[in-house]
Parts: structure tokens; C-alpha cells; sequence
């Protein structure tokens, strides 16, 4: 059996929560560089995620507040998965990254550590990316900070926003 270590998130764990829904909150906020949201479709929005799993670890999550994929129209599904796969081509090409870990975590059985309000995880993946430090020294690296990857790949997203309206 593999094991997925992943001691750095112990800092999320442990780090206060905001009020109310953190996905709610940052769909509402105007500041997309300090919530780090790349992308805002009609239906769903792109974030970072906050505390990642490799650099680029991005997340979709629809605006409506819902633990429940069902409740989700066919056009917001549909954008979700256009989302997503928009999202890991500009990861090859921005990040030359070669794979992805892609999907959902669905109540707390589920490991879902924010279970009431559904999103998807993007996090790219590179051949030999498990090395021997988040395992024997518990750290994780992360080559490039939260603000860098934001101002790298949000030029990218937003031309994905002028060709939808163009």
C-alpha cells in the first residue's frame, strides 16, 4: 500500500478558520490576486489552493454553495469539466507539468476538509516529484511561491476569458 504524506498541511489544520464559506467568500471578493483566483466563469470559478500539494495545486468550485454534486445544473458540470481540462493544458504549458491528480473529496468520510461547499482539485504532477522530504524530513518543497504562480499563470486564464467573450 502507497502512502500519500502530506505533513505540511498540518499548518491548514491547525490555522484558524475564516467565517462563513472560504469559497463563498473569495467568489464574493473583488481582490482575485489576494484570494488567488485565476478564473471566474458564469457558473464555477479557478482558485489556488491556499495550502498546496505541489506548486500549481489549482481548485474549481461552482458558485453555488453545495456539498452535492447533484444539485449542480448540466451547464455548471459541463463548465466545470471544460474548466478543468483548460486548466491542466495551461499546467503543461506554464508549469511543464507531465500528469494530474484530478477530482473531488465528498464529505468527511471522504476526506473532504471543507465538505460543506463541493470543489474539484487540479494538482499537477512531474515524474520522481515524491522524493525523500516530505517522507523523512516532513517538509514539503514548493519551488515557487503563492503570489509568483498566480502572476505566472493569470495571464494565461485571462485569455481564456477573451476568447469566450470575443
Amino acid at each position: 500500500m502507497k502512502k500519500l504524506w502530506a505533513p505540511w498541511r498540518i499548518d491548514y489544520i491547525r490555522s484558524s478558520k475564516e467565517d462563513g464559506c472560504i469559497f463563498c467568500n473569495k467568489f464574493q471578493s473583488n481582490d482575485d490576486r489576494e484570494n488567488l483566483v485565476l478564473y471566474r466563469g458564469e457558473e464555477s470559478f479557478i482558485l489556488m489552493n491556499l495550502y498546496p500539494y505541489s506548486n500549481g495545486h489549482l481548485m474549481i468550485s461552482p458558485y453555488e454553495h453545495t456539498a452535492e454534486t447533484d444539485d449542480l445544473s448540466a451547464p455548471c458540470n459541463l463548465e466545470i469539466m471544460h474548466l478543468a481540462n483548460v486548466s491542466m493544458n495551461i499546467l503543461k504549458k506554464v508549469m511543464n507539468a507531465e500528469g494530474f491528480n484530478f477530482g473531488a473529496n465528498l464529505g468527511k468520510a471522504g476526506g473532504a476538509g471543507i465538505e460543506e461547499h463541493l470543489h474539484y482539485h487540479i494538482v499537477p504532477r512531474w515524474r520522481g516529484d515524491t522524493n525523500f522530504m516530505p517522507v523523512v524530513g516532513h517538509t514539503k518543497v514548493i519551488v515557487e511561491g503563492l503570489q509568483e504562480s498566480w502572476d505566472n499563470l493569470k495571464p494565461h486564464f485571462d485569455k481564456l476569458k477573451e476568447s469566450t467573450h470575443a
